[in-house]
């Protein structure tokens, strides 16, 4: 993190003097739509979280590019974030100039607050893939794993290396999260939002409706910019 971005350091110090743990939902968000949301509401009250970082990621190693600048994707972030108070924006990932990796951001969040528990929060797909993330095993050392389930991903349908994975860290309940400061895996309750941002831009090319996928605000700046029209 750069020395300069004092103003995202206020912020971080903030969430530190409101909770004790710390959620954060990453994602490229392109866009941003209720299948992040209201999971992620859910996801509040079940961890017993007051607030949840929502994370843009800047140039995912494991995607070929996004629809929407990260300048975009950020703004209809914020968008939601004035909405919905229990969120908030974190741009550190869009100020790497280079590919960003999830232990890098883990480890500075982790230097700032060395002794808050984070729960990093995935989608089932991620899962699925994990232990071929760069350092997935540093990554767990720094924070444990919320997986955010949903339709389409069947448990039968797991790699072995995930089974193996869940063997060794599985928690069975958001009590044995608490018992340490990393290194679990949980399996959320399924949510029923099953909303792609895949879905949506594809919706929107092809000029179909999707206002009951987005809030109001995040439509309307994606019609007033023309995003995802090719």
């Amino acid at each position: 993190m750069k020395t300069s971005d004092s103003g995202h350091m206020k912020k971080s110090h903030k969430l530190a003097h409101k909770t004790t743990d710390i959620g954060i939902l990453g994602g490229t968000f392109d866009p941003i739509h209720l299948g992040h949301i209201n999971p992620g509401k859910d996801l509040l009250d079940w961890l017993g979280l007051k607030e949840l970082v929502l994370m843009p990621a800047a140039i995912p190693p494991h995607k070929a590019g996004t629809g929407a600048t990260a300048e975009q994707r950020a703004a209809m972030v914020k968008l939601v974030c004035d909405r919905e108070k229990v969120f908030h924006c974190d741009e550190r990932e869009l100020k790497r100039a280079a590919a960003s990796y999830t232990v890098e951001t883990l480890l500075e969040i982790k230097k700032q607050h060395p002794h808050q528990r984070i729960f990093f929060i995935i989608g089932m797909d991620s899962l699925f893939t994990f232990t071929r993330w760069h350092k997935w095993q540093e990554i767990l050392t720094l924070c444990h794993l919320v997986v955010n389930t949903r339709p389409g991903y069947e448990i039968a349908a797991m790699p072995a290396e995930t089974r193996q994975l869940l063997a060794k860290h599985q928690a069975m309940d958001v009590s044995e999260l608490k018992q340490s400061l990393a290194g679990r895996v949980i399996l959320a309750p399924q949510s029923h939002w099953d909303i792609s941002s895949t879905q949506i831009r594809q919706a929107i090319k092809s000029n179909s409706d999707c206002q009951h996928l987005l809030p109001a605000p995040v439509l309307a700046y994606i019609h007033k910019h023309q995003l995802y029209r090719e």
